[in-house]
């Protein structure tokens, strides 16, 4: 172990030194801020507009909703501009002011359920949409016009919800307890699933450059010179080691200049959601993806000598970290689906499939949960041996890319 972690410092050291790598270090996350200053110019040009083209609304009604309507236009910032008018709507055939509307409410329009409604051509294409924020205080007064009491009111408005079935006798609480998350604060789960994405990600692909070492020592013919002086698996360990950590440096540098840009610039809870108990579990499933995909990558790479002229099968292996973006769209759109369950038993899906359902699912299958990294270690475990096998002879190996024939006879040696 003593050897691997002095292989692990010189990959670190002499990457650090590496001005390409430094540079891509710092540029990366600046880039990604120029592209949010850039989004919010172009938003603050929409903003502008949207604020000289604010829709003037005059309000024709009899039944004492006027200051109800100027309520919602404020807490669901609308940006009406409200105005009490008794022009009668028999006057009305077309509205000419420009970004104007004018509704008539009355009871009679409450009984039919069918509010007059009379837009300019010149108009927000929002505004019809927003004019469904007045259905609920309208309900209200219809309702509490019929005589109804307070509590039947608050009964017939309550929302219904759809939850998954339950055994007859067990009660609603029950299915409450039950639930991980608190869905009024979806933050609480979205912020520690997209921090571990980040950090598999970035070490992940910082842990492809695996590849491009294996090759390079076996191109410049050094590979002798330092199996002379440890072991190939002190150096495939050292190897995966010295990537992770650049993986994490990678990572902090990204952290450390967009975290407290993102505090800056939103009001997202980020702190208060971050440091929970659930991140070091989804970083921990992070972690165990760059294991078992770097294995792969220091493996295959060892049977490559120039990177340049990789074959097909090296050059597939090198996409397998971009399967699982294959399934993604399924897995967000249903993460209890059969697409989201099978790609949780696939060794190279299983890692961001698990996150992605974790994120998103109320309730966690522990079954499905603990079965997934069981996979994943398994397959860490599987790939470790074939890779040391396969870099052993691998690295040795000069002058041509080895063949699929070639790798199965050592994997079987």
């Amino acid at each position: 172990m003593q050897n691997s972690m002095k292989v692990a410092k010189w990959e670190l050291k002499r990457n650090l030194k590496n001005k390409t790598f430094v540079i891509g270090l710092f540029i990366t996350p600046a880039i990604f801020i120029l592209f949010f200053f850039l989004g919010t110019l172009f938003s603050d040009s929409d903003d502008n507009t949207d604020t000289a083209e604010n829709m003037t609304v005059y309000v024709n009604e009899d039944i004492g909703i006027f200051e109800d309507i100027e309520a919602i236009n404020q807490e669901q910032d609308l940006g009406w501009n409200l105005q009490t008018t008794d022009r009668p709507q028999s006057e009305i055939t077309e509205v000419d002011e420009p970004y104007t509307a004018y509704l008539f409410i009355n009871e009679q329009s409450l009984e039919e359920n069918r509010i007059a409604t009379y837009t300019s051509e010149e108009a927000d294409p929002l505004f019809p949409g927003q004019l469904q924020a007045l259905t609920v205080p309208l309900q209200l007064i219809k309702a509490e016009a019929s005589g109804l009491s307070q509590q039947e009111i608050n009964q017939l408005m309550e929302p219904i919800s759809f939850v998954e079935g339950t055994n007859q006798g067990e009660s609603p609480s029950n299915i409450e307890e039950n639930s991980l998350f608190d869905l009024e604060n979806p933050w609480e789960t979205i912020i520690p699933g997209v921090f571990a994405g980040i950090i598999m990600l970035s070490i992940t692909f910082t842990g492809m450059a695996i590849f491009q070492s294996a090759s390079q020592e076996k191109k410049d013919k050094i590979a002798e010179i330092i199996l002379s002086s440890l072991t190939p698996s002190e150096l495939m360990q050292g190897k995966i080691i010295g990537y992770f950590m650049l993986g994490l440096i990678q990572v902090a540098v990204f952290i450390a200049i967009l975290l407290p840009f993102t505090i800056w610039q939103t009001d997202i809870p980020i702190l208060e959601n971050l440091f929970v108990p659930r991140t070091i579990f989804f970083v921990l499933i992070a972690l165990l993806s760059y294991l078992m995909f770097a294995s792969i990558f220091v493996g295959v790479g060892a049977t490559m000598s120039d990177v340049a002229s990789a074959g097909n099968m090296q050059g597939l292996v090198m996409m397998l970290p971009f399967l699982q973006f294959v399934i993604i769209g399924p897995v967000i759109s249903n993460p209890d689906g059969i697409v989201a369950t099978v790609g949780t038993y696939i060794p190279f899906t299983a890692p961001l499939t698990l996150l992605i359902r974790l994120t998103l699912l109320d309730s966690w299958p522990w079954i499905e949960i603990i079965i997934s990294v069981a996979v994943i270690v398994l397959s860490i475990y599987v790939f470790m041996k074939l890779a040391g096998k396969i870099f052993k002879v691998g690295i040795l190996l000069y002058g041509k890319n080895a063949t699929p024939k070639e790798i199965w006879k050592w994997i079987r040696m």
